[in-house]
């Protein structure tokens, strides 16, 4: 379980999606999961390699229901037992999904979508989660419980997760590692801590967002790159400028 934090801009975002390869940024090096490379893939490709990803702001099938957005998150699977059990397992952990399983995505409350994008993440029973500010818009009480089942799963073993979120305390409670980006650089890579007020005080100088280098290899958790001072898979070479040959 990896954090992500920064302030606005400084290239979170744009990280996971270069990962899943549906930014088009300047990639220099490579982005390996389980010894396959990710760079040149197209995103369809990438998810069937068995990586998720829940974009900033929903990313939900409005005009599909609750249900058919849930089946359509596990269209790379064969085993239709196992969907139908994760299904009530969704169900379960969301309760209000159940309430709507029959409504359309788009006419659900903010706090919904975001409830529904996450589960229809985890239908595909992921091996990589990428996660963009998955409590925002969430009841505490919601987002209290949808971290537990993060750390559920991640302890399960199958599952690696990217966390990209704003509420550091809760984030780096459940966390094996956290970096800060700056400018698209990772500044302060190390173990999380029970808060986000520990961090040095110098990390933190936010700048603009740019491209970045990446090397990644969630199956090594070792990294790729040229950067002697990473030992982990995020991209702790994601920089600005030319990239490291």
């Amino acid at each position: 379980m990896v954090v992500l934090l920064g302030a606005n801009g400084a290239g979170k975002t744009t990280t996971l999606r270069a990962l899943c390869q549906m930014e088009m940024v300047s990639v220099g090096g490579s982005v390996m999961l389980n010894g396959k490379q990710l760079v040149g893939m197209q995103p369809q490709q990438i998810v069937r390699l068995g990586v998720a990803h829940v974009p900033q702001g929903r990313g939900t099938f409005p005009e599909l229901t609750v249900r058919e957005n849930l089946e359509v998150g596990a269209y790379v699977r064969k085993d239709k037992a196992g969907v139908k059990e994760d299904i009530e397992r969704w169900f379960t952990t969301f309760p209000r999904l159940r309430e709507r399983h029959d409504q359309l995505a788009g006419s659900l409350s903010g706090g919904e979508q975001q409830m529904l994008a996450v589960a229809r993440a985890l239908m595909s029973r992921p091996h990589l989660l990428l996660l963009d500010e998955p409590s925002l818009g969430l009841a505490p009480i919601i987002i209290q419980g949808l971290f537990q089942q993060f750390a559920e799963l991640n302890r399960e073993g199958d599952t690696t997760m990217l966390v990209v979120e704003q509420n550091a305390n809760l984030a780096l409670g459940i966390a094996n590692r956290a970096y800060v980006l700056e400018a698209g650089r990772s500044s302060w890579p190390g173990p999380p801590t029970s808060s986000a007020t520990t961090m040095p005080s110098d990390a933190p100088t936010w700048g603009s967002e740019e491209p970045c280098s990446l090397s990644t290899s969630p199956s090594s958790t070792r990294t790729s790159s040229t950067s002697p001072t990473s030992s982990s898979w995020l991209p702790t070479a994601c920089r600005t400028g030319p990239s490291t040959p």
